[in-house]
């Protein structure tokens, strides 16, 4: 996964294309890929999805991040919202009604015209429906449009982080009124971004550039989406011109690259955090001395290393150092023999066996999984580290099918996206079934507090709560690491790991 946005790894479950296996093709209309003009990725994840209100898995997103539009999007450099299909947008004085003035030359894959109708739709059908984000929309109480080009946004109570609760990440994309009923949207997409969906299968997705796009139409005829899980085999393909760009870069060749003609390489912090969540229904580690002395036993240090060559930063809490909402809670040293007391303490007999899922989808999961297996084994606990496909990984989650698992959380951009729905009872994230009454008191007031340093103490405070619970065992903030070729121009590095390729340029 999603964010994730969030953009989470996760996902609500694995439907449609995630099932695929035998490389049997999904058609779902439109052009692209195969050109000399086309842009061919390599990713390490295939999309479970293509409906942006369900999916949120990150594979799914690098797709659609090309296919829809939001009414306002984040920054490439600083993440602050700007204006998408809406052109402005202001807030009543009691922060209670939002207006957002919207684009008048926009049209959707399939023809049909941009207006407010579409955005009520889009909107009201993820709250409606109780889809993916609808936690996002907590506090709306009605999406009307006021007329064709304006919609108004009521709020129950000031929402300081509307634009980015609607806008972070495509999970909130605008679909045409009427949309879900019409198409397919598990293997469709009709978007008004600068690329058709095309075909899709067990290997590649193709796009074809859009041209009435209403910020231009791209230099690009296409992008091809190959699916290539393991980095050595992604960064030889750009070596040898296979592919022209990747993000599957192999973390330990990181530091020679830099000196590659061949290959351009970037790196940049991200606002990403990695994970390790235990499931509550599972015993023992409902029990929270077990989730503690496990806490207590990893080194996050030397996790961090092993699958990152320190193209990360180890980190107790989720929001990475130098975002002010960052947190220095730091309550676990790594302590064995410290952890084997926890364990005692817990009266729970020893060995305890324990399943931690991860996929090669994602290689530094199973890396990570390795790792954490040989710390924990002298404390008594034998982890089998269970490699699944990520489609198998996604319907596992969902069903509650776990011991314990490892992922990421992407492209967060506010505190309410690293926190909220994955510990708040109930959250629609909150797969390990997590509940603390004072943390969801904490979290609540923090989602509509104005004051942006009392708006950090609650955080604050709700983070150590969620950190001594060991809800999610946190491990580490990775980098962004993409490479592409030298002679592609106009791509933009991102820290939230958002992939836009409608600048992009080949030679």
């Amino acid at each position: 996964m999603r964010a994730i946005r969030p953009l989470a790894l996760a996902a609500t479950g694995a439907l449609a294309l995630s099932a695929c296996g035998g490389g049997e093709s999904v058609d779902t209309g439109g052009g692209g890929g195969g050109g000399d003009n086309t842009l061919v990725a390599a990713v390490s994840a295939q999309p479970d999805q293509f409906d942006p209100h369900v999916t949120s898995a990150y594979a799914s997103f690098q797709v659609l991040e090309n296919v829809y539009d939001t009414l306002v999007v984040p920054n490439p450099e600083d993440l602050t919202m700007e204006p998408s299909l809406a052109t402005d947008w202001e807030t009543s004085e009691d922060g209670l009604t939002w207006t957002f003035n919207l684009r008048d030359d926009v049209t959707f894959h399939d023809g049909s015209e941009f207006d407010a109708a579409d955005v009520v739709y889009s909107f009201n059908r993820i709250i409606d429906e109780e889809l993916q984000n609808a936690y996002r929309f907590e506090n709306v109480e009605s999406v009307e449009a006021v007329d064709p080009q304006t919609v108004e946004i009521t709020v129950s109570q000031p929402t300081p982080n509307l634009p980015a609760l609607i806008g972070g990440f495509k999970g909130t994309a605008i679909i045409p009124e009427g949309a879900a009923e019409e198409y397919d949207l598990q293997t469709e997409a009709v978007g008004t971004g600068p690329f058709t969906l095309g075909s899709s299968d067990a290997s590649t997705t193709e796009l074809a550039a859009y041209e009435d796009y209403w910020g231009g139409a791209p230099s690009i005829d296409g992008v091809e989406f190959r699916y290539v899980t393991e980095p050595a085999a992604a960064l030889t393909a750009l070596e040898t011109g296979e592919v022209q760009w990747t993000d599957n870069v192999p973390p330990q060749q990181i530091e020679a690259l830099q000196g590659n003609a061949d290959v351009e390489l970037a790196s940049i912090p991200s606002v990403d955090y990695w994970y390790m969540s235990m499931n509550y229904a599972r015993e023992p580690f409902g029990n929270p001395a077990v989730r503690q002395a496990i806490a207590t036993a990893i080194d996050r240090e030397a996790v961090t290393e092993a699958a990152r060559f320190g193209a990360a930063q180890a980190n107790q809490t989720a929001i990475p150092e130098g975002n002010f909402f960052a947190s220095d809670y730091a309550p676990f040293d790594a302590d064995q023999e410290a952890a084997r007391r926890l364990l005692e303490q817990s009266g729970v007999p020893l060995p305890i066996e324990m399943g931690l899922m991860v996929t090669d989808e994602y290689p530094e999961t199973v890396t990570a999984a390795q790792v954490i297996a040989s710390q924990l084994q002298p404390i008594g606990i034998d982890v089998e580290v269970q490699t699944v496909d990520f489609a198998t990984w996604l319907d596992r989650q969902s069903e509650g099918d776990f011991d314990a698992f490892m992922l990421g959380w992407l492209g967060n951009l506010d505190p309410f996206d690293y926190y909220h729905s994955q510990h708040i009872t109930g959250g629609v994230n909150n797969y390990q079934g997590y509940s603390n009454p004072e943390v969801d008191r904490l979290l609540q007031a923090a989602s509509s507090e104005t004051d942006r340093e009392a708006r950090k103490d609650l955080y604050d405070e709700a983070v150590r709560m969620i950190v001594d619970d060991v809800s999610y065992l946190y491990l580490y903030n990775p980098n962004v690491v993409q490479a592409w070729e030298p002679d592609l121009s106009g791509y933009t590095i991102r820290p939230d790991r958002a992939i836009n390729f409608e600048d992009v340029e080949l030679p």
